[in-house]
């Protein structure tokens, strides 16, 4: 039968700097994939060929 303990488990150990790293590439990612995406809408804006 099995142990109801987890032997290897290990509790309150997050590293908060890593985390906070992550995050902040996280947030620096989405911030220039949306300025990317606004350069493309421009220049699609500038060079469109319709009328």
């Amino acid at each position: 039968m099995a142990s109801h303990g987890e032997a290897g488990k290990q509790t309150g150990t997050m590293d908060i700097s890593e985390h906070l790293r992550t995050w902040k590439l996280f947030v620096n990612g989405i911030k220039y994939s949306l300025v990317g995406i606004g350069l493309i809408m421009l220049f699609l804006l500038i060079f469109r060929t319709h009328g």
